[in-house]
């Protein structure tokens, strides 16, 4: 599935991980993938509220939660990206009233 919204489609997701040398390409390519496939799940499930946006993006948390298991620190610099991203996420789709705290509740990182 192809990403339909404009400002999520041209957006540089997590451009200042890329930028730092800290961050392997391989382990911000993971980041952005997990991402986009927040962005295709909330496109086909069109979530009708923030509850139910909550839940795609705690279920997208919880793979970045299980990506740090792998090879990816998850330190304050990549924590405060990855948030934002979140926030970015959820505003580009309509939810400007969303929490950011909640977005990410279940993070462990």
């Amino acid at each position: 599935m192809n990403i339909s919204n404009q400002q999520v489609s041209t957006h540089p997701f997590l451009k200042a991980l890329y930028g730092d040398g800290y961050y392997p390409d391989h382990a911000v390519d993971r980041c952005k993938e997990i991402l986009l496939r927040l962005c295709e799940r909330i496109e086909a499930e069109r979530p009708a509220g923030l509850a139910a946006l909550y839940v795609l993006t705690q279920a997208a948390t919880d793979e970045f939660n299980d990506l740090q298991d792998d090879d990816f620190d998850i330190e304050t610099v990549a924590r405060e990206e990855i948030a934002e991203e979140f926030w970015f996420v959820a505003n580009a789709y309509g939810f400007e009233d969303a929490d950011v705290e909640e977005l990410i509740a279940t993070r462990d990182w």
